[in-house]
């Protein structure tokens, strides 16, 4: 059975594996002492939520990641659903759908107005993912990045 919960300073061990297992599928160098200080900084100074699912053994198979903002038009807290990961070995289970589930949890147990997320045009299992799990894709607004 896997549960969720979230993630503790106790759990950077296993959850900056995970983590590090994250980055390296978006083509990103393996640094797990660079990404075990990332989530440490980000759990301890409350800048980022973090859910994990767990099975009986205490064995993580994926987390969720929201990171606060603001809707000024709504004078509300939003959350931005930034990383959403499962091991592959564990895919397949609803891992997914239990990690947007605790997300949404959240967002209203916080007074949220909702979650926002991007995805890539070429992610076919989030694009599929995500419109099962209630969000929807907003085609009426442009996306800009500045990148510094």
């Amino acid at each position: 059975m896997i549960t969720t919960r979230q993630a503790a300073v106790h759990d950077l061990d296993k959850l900056a594996t995970l983590f590090d297992l994250y980055r390296v599928f978006y083509k990103k160098d393996s640094d797990k002492e660079s990404v075990k200080e990332f989530l440490k900084d980000r759990i301890e100074n409350n800048e980022s939520v973090i859910f994990i699912a767990e099975d009986e053994d205490k064995t993580l198979s994926g987390f969720v990641q929201l990171y606060p903002l603001f809707s000024s038009t709504r004078m509300q807290r939003l959350w931005l659903l930034n990383d959403l990961y499962v091991l592959a070995s564990s895919r397949g289970k609803g891992i997914s759908v239990l990690l947007i589930d605790k997300a949404k949890e959240h967002c209203k147990l916080s007074k949220g107005c909702g979650l926002m997320l991007e995805t890539a045009k070429s992610n076919v299992i989030g694009n599929q993912l995500y419109p099962r799990t209630s969000f929807e894709l907003d085609t009426d607004h442009n996306y800009y990045f500045w990148e510094a």
